[in-house]
């Protein structure tokens, strides 16, 4: 479904419909969908809210003669023939006759949505007791767009080449979100600026100043700070059998893994799920941070 910017209502005896507007692609269009009742959509007429200057007209039966607002004519900017009136041969399989839960989709010629305040339809065989309608429609909803949601970011994190019997980390790369202060160690960390984002790290992971290969991956390990301060384990994530071909195979197997702990019933992954969704803490422990690389430093920092 489109992200809808406006949307038109109108309501008579026997007949409601929208009117949604919306962009995609740099085109702009309209879904006239039919809530209650039925109705042959023959023309559309549109404009702002200023009633100044000629007023668009289609002829004969199409036209909207006589509509007013608040007791002002209205002056249409533009208006677009759909379907001459009558079902004929198609009947109710009219591609413009519309009854509940129908739709109909049509182009505008606008540059921009804003142009557009109040919206009219015309339409015959109609469920209302007249047989036909010339809708108006203004002040529309402006439904809000979701925001986009936030990749999670993590305080550091392992890819690793070689575990334990248990699972334990033995040899691989740490990288951290960013680099402590002071870093006697010289552990690695994300470029300063840089969000820690998975595909950051695996782009950081990926380059000449780490040496990290991607097939040689085992297993990468997610870290978050716990409640204490203290990096904790959030989840991992395997090579299949063979190892990772390409960075796009890890980032999918990583796309799978949080679609999995979204999807998950289980209480511990729902929280974890949550958990990345927030913000991260801005003023992190760097002591924390430098303790856990130093437990670190014994592990093979490719």
């Amino acid at each position: 479904m489109p992200d809808y910017a406006k949307v038109f209502n109108y309501e008579a005896e026997g007949l409601s419909y929208t009117v949604s507007l919306y962009e995609e692609n740099g085109e702009f269009f309209a879904d006239i969908s039919v809530v209650e009742g039925a109705m042959d959509v023959n023309a559309v007429y549109f404009g702002d809210d200023d009633f100044s200057g000629d007023s668009a007209s289609l002829d004969g039966p199409l036209n909207m003669n006589g509509t007013r607002l608040e007791g002002d004519k209205i002056q249409w900017d533009d208006a677009a023939a759909l379907s001459d009136p009558g079902l004929g041969p198609e009947g109710e399989d009219k591609e413009t006759y519309l009854s509940d839960g129908d739709t109909l989709t049509v182009s505008l010629d606008v540059d921009s949505l804003e142009d557009i305040d109040i919206f009219g339809v015309r339409a015959t065989s109609t469920t209302t007791d007249a047989g036909s309608i010339k809708g108006v429609s203004t002040d529309p909803e402006e439904p809000e767009v979701p925001e986009e949601p936030e990749d999670p970011t993590y305080s550091k994190i392992f890819f690793g080449e070689e575990f334990s019997d248990t699972g334990a980390p033995l040899g691989g790369t740490y990288i951290l979100d960013e680099e402590p202060d002071p870093n006697p160690y010289n552990n690695i960390a994300l470029p300063e600026g840089t969000e820690p984002t998975f595909e950051n790290y695996l782009s950081y992971f990926d380059t000449d100043e780490v040496y990290g290969e991607v097939t040689s991956i085992e297993s990468i390990i997610f870290y978050g700070d716990g409640a204490d301060g203290e990096p904790e384990e959030l989840f991992r994530i395997d090579a299949p059998e063979g190892g990772f071909q390409d960075a796009d195979e890890v980032l999918m197997a990583y796309d799978d893994a949080l679609e999995g702990l979204s999807a998950s019933g289980d209480e511990s992954g729902q929280e974890l799920m949550a958990a990345l969704s927030l913000e991260p803490d801005a003023e992190s422990d760097a002591g924390a941070s430098e303790e856990a690389a130093m437990d670190e430093d014994e592990l093979d920092m490719v």
